[in-house]
């Protein structure tokens, strides 16, 4: 797990030591670069050392220097396709490096090297015989990959403020991905906030030529449903077995290490599974588990995880959170995240990966788990909506909106006043735009007069649209899968959690997005997932017995932060940082949470993390 930075073109090493500086916090294990100054190809490395810590120093090259990589991530069948690679021919100089699998597989299969993959991972490829730069991202997008084409330099990095540390990248704003950061509360790949900077997406790859200047972009893979009528014919207990063994094989190949690993555990039925399945594979005294507590009891889930931490006898350890204290962190923490997203718990997050790294370099985690599986209360709503949409008069809807904003206003993890605002909110919207807005900080009229302009469903909501007529069944919960599992995922949970652990040093694995129990999650039919107001069934079903009847049981709680009473007691933003927005507007809605007469959360919150995102280095 590392930081990548380089460029092609204008530019000297001056440059690329302050792009390999601004993200020297995901590599403090060592750093290299490569200067090819009669091609004009920079590249710089961060290394945050996990496998083969002596010989794996990247940049790395083949035998003769005409394939090098620079690369972020981990393979975990580096091992089969070493193998591979060695039976045509291929000679391997580092012991068990899977960077090296790299060179040596694009020398092998070229632009067909991605799809090989089994991994997280954003690397960049310099071909010196074919003249070109090659980058590529891991299928759902876990490792960061963003880029600069144009003018005179093609410029890829880490993090968008390595990028902007070259002078041929210009941070004029982007309007539409700010007013999609206000719907989504995350800017959708490929857009960034600035207009000269593109994210490269999940199962994508890029080739820039440097003989004649073109880049060809294509997408190698996507999720896609695919329900499989002989999986629907197979009893759920069977079934329960398969997803079981292929989960414990999945982490069994996130357990390759050579430095200390152990595991973020909420109490929840993912991260559960995680540690029940790191059990079948390590003796107790071998696993360390990491677990947040809050001293606000609706925040508070660390009994569940020491539950779970009991029965699998692993080496516990519980960091308990000051809700006060936390608070007066917020903006800092903001302040160092080059993206800004608009999901509080990157808060919780970030103190957990922080209290992991003072004991271990590498932690599973239960991400993914939820938008494969119908963990988020979004997909009980989905039914209501239905049932009241096809009774209830939008006029009628609208009142009952209006209504809701007079209940009172509760600062608890979910309260309920807040869930039924939220579902009143979003009701009359067109059902491909359900999720997104239940979910936003702002409605569309709301954007608009942020942004003085119009801000129309098919523009600012293209990305939601677009999932949700690509599902492969005509069902809400299917077409609410490929949302969560193409867009919330990738660019919000995935880029939470990397900045977060990243920040800290820390590697973080995910076996639900492993590729072969992602496939079966897609090819599996939805009654398994969601059933009769059952999330998650047949994940329980596949742990039952040996994740504790409690943990299974209870309600879905979230990892979430009280912003609601924390906006009410800081400061807004300083005025003129955002230009582009009607900032006056925000902080009378500022002025309204404050005084406790509207609630404002969201929309606030996403204002602060866009105001400080990428400040402290800037």
């Amino acid at each position: 797990m590392c930081g990548i930075a380089g460029f092609a073109g204008a530019g000297d090493a001056a440059v690329l030591a302050a792009m390999a500086a601004s993200i020297a916090h995901r590599g403090p294990d060592g750093a290299g670069s490569l200067i090819d100054e009669s091609a004009r190809v920079f590249l710089a490395h961060r290394r945050l050392a996990i496998l083969d810590p002596t010989r794996g120093a990247q940049p790395l090259g083949n035998e003769d220097g005409s394939v090098v990589v620079v690369f972020n991530g981990e393979i975990y069948n580096h091992h089969q396709l070493r193998r591979t690679l060695i039976g045509r021919g291929h000679r391997f100089v580092t012991d068990h490096c899977d960077t090296e699998v790299l060179v040596h597989g694009w020398e092998e299969w070229g632009e067909d090297l991605p799809g090989r993959l089994d991994g997280m991972f954003a690397f960049a490829l310099w071909d010196r015989r074919r003249h070109l730069l090659f980058l590529a991202r891991d299928r759902f997008g876990k490792k960061p990959l963003y880029y600069a084409a144009g003018g005179d330099a093609f410029v890829f990095g880490s993090e968008l403020t390595a990028l902007l540390r070259h002078p041929a990248v210009d941070d004029a704003a982007d309007r539409l991905a700010l007013k999609k950061l206000f719907a989504y509360g995350f800017i959708p790949a490929p857009l960034t906030r600035y207009r000269a900077v593109r994210k490269l997406p999940g199962g994508h790859w890029l080739r820039c030529d440097l003989g004649d200047g073109g880049i060809e972009q294509r997408e190698y893979w996507r999720f896609r449903l695919a329900p499989d009528p002989a999986l629907a014919r197979r009893g759920i207990d069977d079934l329960a077995e398969e997803l079981r063994t292929l989960f414990s094989d999945a982490v069994a190949r996130r357990l390759e290490s050579d430095v200390p690993l152990g595991a973020l555990l909420s109490g929840g039925v993912d991260s559960s599974a995680v540690v029940w399945a790191m059990a079948q594979h390590l003796p107790p005294e071998r696993i360390e588990t990491f677990a947040m507590g809050f001293d606000e009891p609706s925040f508070d889930e660390s009994a569940y995880a020491q539950t779970m931490a009991e029965a699998v006898g692993s080496r516990h350890h519980r960091d308990v959170c000051r809700l006060e204290e936390a608070r007066d962190g917020l903006v800092p923490l903001l302040s160092r995240l080059d993206e800004p997203i608009a999901d509080s718990s990157v808060l919780p997050t970030w103190r957990v990966c922080r209290f992991a790294a003072g004991r271990v370099k590498v932690a599973l985690t239960g991400d993914g788990g939820d938008e494969l599986f119908a963990g988020y209360d979004p997909f009980l709503a989905l039914a209501p909506t239905r049932a009241w949409r096809a009774v209830v008069p939008g006029a009628v809807s609208g009142w009952c909106a209006g209504l809701a904003g007079h209940l009172p206003r509760s600062d608890a993890n979910m309260s309920l006043d807040f869930k039924i605002r939220r579902w009143l909110g979003g009701v009359r919207a067109a059902p491909a735009c359900w999720i997104p807005t239940w979910m936003a900080p702002l409605a569309l009229d709301e954007i608009a007069r942020l942004f003085g302009e119009p801000a129309p469903a098919e523009e600012v909501y293209a990305e939601a649209l677009a999932a949700w007529d690509a599902a492969g069944a005509d069902h809400p919960v299917d077409r609410a899968l490929e949302y969560f599992t193409r867009l919330y995922l990738q660019d919000d949970i995935l880029v939470k959690s990397d900045r977060a652990s990243m920040l800290n040093g820390l590697e973080l694995r995910s076996p639900f997005l492993d590729a072969a129990v992602v496939d079966f999650a897609a090819r599996l039919p939805r009654r398994f997932k969601l059933h009769r107001g059952e999330r998650k069934r047949l994940l329980k079903r596949a742990f039952a017995g040996r994740v504790p009847d409690s943990l299974l049981r209870r309600r879905k709680k979230g990892f979430g932060m009280p912003i609601g009473a924390w906006l009410r007691r800081l400061d807004p933003p300083p005025a003129g940082r955002l230009p582009e927005l009607d900032e006056s507007w925000l902080a009378a809605r500022w002025e309204r949470h404050r005084r406790n007469e509207s609630d404002e959360r969201l929309a606030l919150f996403c204002w602060l993390a866009l105001a400080h995102a990428g400040t402290e280095t800037t």
